[in-house]
């Protein structure tokens, strides 16, 4: 059967197919000359979910500001998630800066061997940068819910995150800035 059917009988996107196809991932899985994508009818997966899958939510947002957009952000992944079949072993939540890559969570998450499957919103909300890289190093399939489609639409979004990002950690500046000078004019006022 053609990688876009197996693709939609596993419950991931075709993208994501296509890499785990061209990391040998996918028994059996070969391409025709024509470049279509075959994957043998024995290796199709079942749609129920078998006890070796760990689906994990991930949900993050910038700052503690932000905590009951990420609730909701995890009430719609888990959900997501739900109507695909699978059953959603952890839920992890975290506010930080998409740029920041020290995040000990994400860290834990992307190296725990145990984890099948990780499921984002959005593909900013794993990382700002680096994707591609991400998807490549982890073990686990990485699903976007809603995935930019197009590449000039893939740019805008790049240079949005970009220009947001810088912003965010300026303004953070500023107020740490005026938090600073605010002390030591009590301090000073004390005197």
């Amino acid at each position: 059967m053609k990688l876009s059917k197996w693709a939609k009988g596993k419950g991931i996107c075709y993208m994501t197919a296509w890499r785990m196809f061209h990391k040998n991932q996918i028994v059996g899985a070969y391409k025709l000359p024509t470049g279509t994508i075959i994957v043998p009818e024995e290796v199709v997966p079942e749609k129920n979910v078998s006890k070796i899958d760990y689906t994990v939510v991930y949900a993050r947002v910038s700052s503690s500001e932000n905590k009951t957009n990420l609730d909701t952000q995890a009430e719609r992944i888990s959900n997501f998630c739900a109507a695909k079949g699978w059953v959603v072993k952890e839920i992890i939540k975290e506010c930080a800066s998409g740029l920041n890559d020290k995040r000990p969570k994400l860290r834990k998450l992307i190296n725990d061997p145990q984890v099948t499957r990780i499921v984002v919103e959005h593909k900013d909300r794993l990382t700002r940068f680096g994707f591609t890289y991400l998807q490549d190093l982890c073990s686990a399939d990485i699903v976007v819910i809603n995935e930019v489609i197009g590449e000039e639409a893939d740019i805008m979004q790049d240079f949005v995150s970009l220009v947001t990002s810088f912003s965010a950690r300026l303004y953070g500046k500023r107020r740490s800035k005026r938090n600073t000078e605010k002390i030591l004019k009590e301090l000073s006022s004390r005197d």
